[in-house]
């Protein structure tokens, strides 16, 4: 019945559009306006609560009343898109656009969505990249930080920069905007040099000239320091760059001594953190250094080289040869490249070909980089220590795109205060994060509203809901055993926190629980009422569980638990296309646990691999009761606002139009909306 019911709405859909003049030329009484006017109004108000079926079943009847009204082609265009039904979405706003509506601003979110359904095959590691701003350490006789050394990006958008000049580090906003500043001891830092931060937060400066480590609290207060002057083991002479391995054991450059210095991160059996372990290498000039999948890769800024590594200091060979760089300096990981500062250009190297992918660079002055790493927003921050200024770089395609900004959702409950949440992305879908009020202007009728208030950023937000897919595919008793495990595991990592939805994805699914993770943390596989089958649809549990999630916390995600093997008929009412795009388009994770190892069929890995969110095994070293930690640490572009309308209602039936522009540095973005005031 679904699809009959699909099928002759797109018929209807394809007569109408295809049928302009007929449009044109059909006299529509005044009770189908009134008619359409109160289709669309209820419609609106359904896309709003995240009844995105209601809303399209709405805007059709609408429609059908007032086929020349566009505005109902765009709002039905944007219930398909949340939908997850990109491709008909596209079809109405297209016809829209056609007919005059919307302007450049409906042909950008036409061509930024039909962008995304392209496959991409290009590497942004190995794109250009330009610059898009720049923060200067003077300005107006006022020092906001001198001689950047380093940079650390945060995953809320701040990022510390290292001031060797000032002896300091300082923290920034998104806009360069100091947030506030350290100075390390009583006796402050003595030339800090590199920044780093452990797994808990806590950060770790080399001091050039203090031969030390000093230990951070997240905020920058001093707690203790390691390392000391001279030539001995466990002693520094001007330590430089820092990295860490899986063990979170710390790998410093040490320049005076020309080697590799390594202290312990703690968490092995009677260590302590700093604890000396050993000393690798015999470098001329050791300086930038990173560890990727625990090979260590150290640079030499005299011989121009790179050279590998085991953790344990055994040599592995060479990957840039000697004199194919001009004055290394920093190496930052970025996924599985370096991103590596040489002179006054960025360059990305290829960590399996050793192949060098100019990046940037600084112009033809005499500016030396030190350091460049990627922050949330997948920009480059690059720091000029002879200029005193941080550089911001951006690729290309997203300076000449701009940012996609959508209005998610209207709250006008407690009109005449209004509350937005709005969604702000690049051209790629990946978040923008760190947006302050002042990246914002919201206006009605071009009119700014009044008492207007940032509420906040939910990139913050320190839970998430998440929803389980048992993936019930007639299991035997050792998997049945294993699915309880991870249940168990995934609830137990909510601490308490959130919401947690099971769905059993069986022949039909269930849902079979909805409320706190503590009552889940004794799951048994007998409770389930669903039954089992053979060939499980589980493309309908996924639709389930991410409908029932979807009003929740704006952190959510789902976690399908699954043997992993392919079955027919997996994604038959489906696609795997729409799916991902429904999960997306509505701000869902998705992630899997497999209750064996390496085995994740192609359907639920290409899902996977086109959201946020991971593969886990069941039985892996450190379990699964991260996992909630994990999706709260995944980045997330959505701002809440609130201010106080001053439109007139018509008592409830008038459409009111709402604007937002999102500025930042050479960047910008902007959406139209409307909505309705409750009847009076």
């Amino acid at each position: 019945m679904l699809k009959l019911r699909n099928s002759i709405l797109f018929c209807f859909l394809l007569f109408s559009m295809f049928n302009p003049l007929l449009a044109q030329e059909k006299a529509i009484s005044p009770a189908d306006l009134e008619f359409a006017e109160e289709d669309f109004r209820r419609g609106v108000q359904s896309y709003y609560r995240g009844s995105y079926n209601d809303a399209l079943l709405l805007f059709e009847n609408a429609y059908s009343y007032n086929p020349q009204d566009n505005r109902i082609l765009d709002w039905l265009g944007k219930a398909y898109y949340r939908s997850g039904i990109e491709g008909t979405s596209l079809q109405q706003w297209q016809v829209a656009s056609d007919a005059g509506y919307g302007g450049l601003l409906l042909q950008n979110r036409i061509d930024i969505v039909s962008n995304r359904r392209v496959s991409q095959d290009s590497n942004e590691q190995t794109s250009s990249f330009v610059e898009v701003g720049n923060f200067p350490g003077y300005n107006n006789g006022n020092v906001y930080f001198s001689q950047p050394s380093a940079v650390l990006p945060l995953s809320d958008g701040t990022f510390w920069v290292v001031a060797y000049g000032s002896n300091e580090i300082v923290k920034l906003d998104v806009n360069g905007h100091v947030l506030y500043r350290v100075q390390g001891t009583l006796a402050g830092f003595d030339r800090p040099m590199d920044i780093i931060k452990l797994d808990d937060g806590r950060l770790l400066v080399s001091e050039y000239a203090g031969d030390r480590i000093s230990l951070l609290s997240s905020k920058g207060d001093f707690i203790s320091s390691f390392g000391e002057k001279g030539c001995d083991d466990g002693c520094l002479l001007g330590p430089q760059y820092m990295a860490l391995d899986s063990s979170e054991n710390i790998f410093v450059s040490d320049f005076g001594n020309g080697r590799i210095s390594v202290f312990s991160s703690g968490k092995t059996d009677n260590t302590e953190l700093g604890e000396f372990l050993f000393s690798f290498g015999n470098f001329t000039a050791p300086s930038g250094i990173a560890i990727i999948n625990d090979i260590v890769y150290v640079a030499d800024t005299v011989k121009g080289s790179i050279d590998m590594y085991d953790i344990s200091g055994n040599y592995l060979g060479v990957l840039v040869q000697e004199g194919s760089l001009n004055h290394p300096e920093s190496m930052k990981k970025w996924e599985t490249y370096l991103l590596c500062v040489d002179g006054r250009q960025v360059i990305t190297i290829d960590t399996v070909t050793g192949a060098i992918y100019k990046t940037a660079n600084a112009g033809l002055s005499d500016t030396k980089l030190t350091c460049a790493a990627v922050d949330v927003n997948n920009n480059i921050i690059a720091t000029s220590f002879s200029d005193s200024e941080i550089f911001l770089i951006s690729p290309i395609t997203e300076l000449v795109g701009g940012m996609f900004v959508q209005i998610e959702r209207v709250n006008s409950d407690n009109f005449p205060k209004v509350t937005l949440e709005v969604r702000v992305e690049n051209r790629k879908r990946q978040p923008i994060v760190g947006l302050r009020a002042n990246n914002f202007l919201i206006t009605e009728n071009k009119q700014i509203g009044q008492e207007y208030e940032f509420d906040g950023a939910f990139s913050s937000q320190k839970l998430c809901d998440i929803a389980i897919v048992l993936d019930n595919s007639n299991l035997d008793t050792t998997a049945q055993h294993s699915m309880e495990l991870a249940v168990q595991e995934i609830a137990q990592s909510m601490g308490g926190k959130g919401t947690l939805t099971i769905v059993s994805a069986g022949e039909i699914p269930v849902l079979e629980y909805t409320g706190s993770p503590t009552e889940m943390q004794n799951f048994t596989y007998s409770s389930l009422k669903g039954v089992a089958g053979n060939q499980v649809p589980i493309d309908l549990g996924i639709r389930l569980a991410a409908t029932t999630i979807m009003n929740g916390n704006k952190k959510r995600s789902i976690v399908c638990i699954t043997e992993g093997h392919d079955y027919p008929n997996r994604f038959s009412s489906y696609g795997l296309a729409d799916i991902s795009a429904y999960l997306n388009n509505n701000g869902i994770y998705f992630c899997a646990v497999t209750l064996q190892n390496n085995a994740l069929d192609a359907g639920l890995n290409y899902i996977t691999s086109q959201t946020p969110g991971k593969s886990y095994y069941v039985y892996r070293a450190e379990g699964l009761t991260n996992i909630a930690n994990d999706i709260i640490d995944i980045p997330c572009g959505l701002y809440q606002f609130s201010y106080v309308s001053s439109q007139s209602t018509d008592f409830g039936r008038k459409y009111l139009p709402v604007e937002i522009e999102v500025y930042l540095l050479n960047s910008s973005g902007r959406d139209e909306t409307g909505y309705y005031a409750p009847l009076e």
